[in-house]
């Protein structure tokens, strides 16, 4: 049973906090008790007497996203194979790229987090941003219904999915660069990695060495983007002609 429809959202943070007034702009309404909920992280319950977080909310919301994008994917890309597909789908809703769409909409700075999340940086901690993100999904279909939260994932994900099909995202270029290596009888890619930064928003810097030669190095928020990205380059600079979006 849906949250009453009439409950508008919270017309003094509409103009300083992008998500709202996103939400304003689709006409879609969410009950500010669901707001607040799905703003509630575990640690900050935790310190406050075990309230209720916004755990089950991200559950919900994973699902409705899961369900947006998979729609999408499916009527846009009709020539696409089931594969390639789920390709997509896994760079658009990737932590990484819910922690990127979080801080576009301003999500961080609201979330209510314990001491120990706060003194860690963690309102700007991708995990804790891509939940959060999750579970406002979450409120927004139990506050306006299915039709209006999909609504929502639509406008907000549809334009990612096409840009990653552009990129060419949903290709695993490591496996194309190793390919490459082995028509043109090279021994196998390696990949030069460092990290850097805190542990809450640690970062990796790659590069692909092909026969010697390193190519341009790509940082990405964990081992496995960086050498992607890495392999991406360096199949761009080996293959101008392929499509990397590089």
């Amino acid at each position: 049973m849906h949250a009453s429809r009439d409950q508008n959202i919270g017309r003094p943070d509409v103009e300083d906090w992008p998500f709202l007034a996103l939400l304003e702009e689709l006409g879609i309404r969410c009950d500010p008790q669901l707001l607040d909920l799905a703003l509630t992280h575990r640690s900050y319950a935790f310190e406050n007497g075990g309230i209720p977080t916004n755990e089950r909310l991200e559950f919900l919301g994973d699902a409705i996203l899961e369900v947006g994008v998979t729609d999408y994917l499916y009527r846009a890309f009709p020539d696409k194979p089931e594969g390639q597909l789920a390709k997509l789908r896994s760079a658009v809703v990737s932590t990484v790229s819910l922690g990127q769409l979080a801080r576009q909409l301003g999500i961080g700075p609201r979330i209510k987090l314990g001491k120990g999340e706060e003194r860690t940086g963690g309102h700007d901690k991708t995990s804790i941003l891509a939940d959060t993100t999750e579970a406002l999904l979450g409120a927004v279909e139990l506050s306006a219904g299915l039709p209006d939260v999909l609504r929502l994932v639509h406008h907000l994900f549809d334009p990612l999915v096409d840009e990653a099909d552009r990129s060419g995202a949903g290709t695993d270029w490591k496996t194309v660069l190793q390919e490459y290596c082995a028509e043109h009888g090279f021994d196998a890619p390696r990949y030069e990695i460092v990290g850097s930064g805190p542990d809450h928003n640690r970062r990796y810097c790659a590069r692909a060495n092909v026969d010697g030669r390193l190519h341009a190095a790509y940082t990405g928020h964990n081992k496995k983007e960086a050498e992607q990205g890495a392999a991406r380059r360096a199949v761009s600079a080996l293959m101008p002609s392929s499509h990397t979006g590089a």
